[in-house]
């Protein structure tokens, strides 16, 4: 009974902090997407973070200092995962991430985790989590939240699926589980 009560607890202060950030950064958020939300010169598409729109670009660096753009990953189906160690869902989802990462890696799917940095206590809890994990697909470092106020992230996880023309499919607030990874990777194109 007691440690149910600790779980809640903790569920009710995670809540919490979520929303205490999201009233935090509004002005943030509402700033960046009156800015990323414009007409590409070259498509009729418009960037920003809904479904069909062109999927705001950033570049992070991986933990050993591998600069990967989102860019450079057109032509594969990619899931954006927005995530921290600390996030008891992200945990959950993580081994079903892996295993569609090895078996869609060679069908042009790929998987780019974006860890939130920021809220790390401990970014040296990062390698370990991985490790612990047999994580084998790219990971960047949102060291800045840029990419966390650009895609208006305000709860972990969340998870964008980007089709192979770089336009978001599904946007996904909260874990996924093998099967929903499945599903959507075979309906986008």
């Amino acid at each position: 009974m007691k440690k149910n009560i600790v779980v809640i607890v903790l569920l009710l202060g995670l809540v919490g902090w979520g929303a205490y950030d999201t009233i935090q950064k509004n002005d943030v958020r509402e700033a960046r997407r009156s800015s990323s939300e414009q007409s590409t010169p070259d498509s009729s598409l418009t960037v920003g973070i809904n479904q069909g729109n062109l999927a705001p670009d950033f570049e992070l660096n991986t933990l050993d200092g591998q600069s990967i753009k989102l860019s450079d990953l057109r032509g594969k189906k990619v899931i954006v995962n927005m995530w921290a160690t600390w996030c008891p869902p992200c945990r959950a989802e993580m081994p079903d991430m892996q295993k569609v990462y090895e078996k869609y890696k060679d069908e042009n799917v790929t998987i780019l985790a974006v860890n939130m940095t920021t809220s790390e206590k401990n970014v040296e809890s990062i390698p370990a989590f991985l490790q612990e994990f047999e994580i084998t697909f790219p990971v960047v470092l949102d060291e800045k939240n840029e990419v966390a106020d650009m895609y208006q992230v305000v709860a972990l996880p969340s998870s964008f699926l980007i089709d192979s023309n770089g336009v978001i499919q599904q946007k996904v607030i909260g874990p996924m589980n093998y099967e929903m990874m499945e599903k959507m990777v075979g309906q986008i194109h």
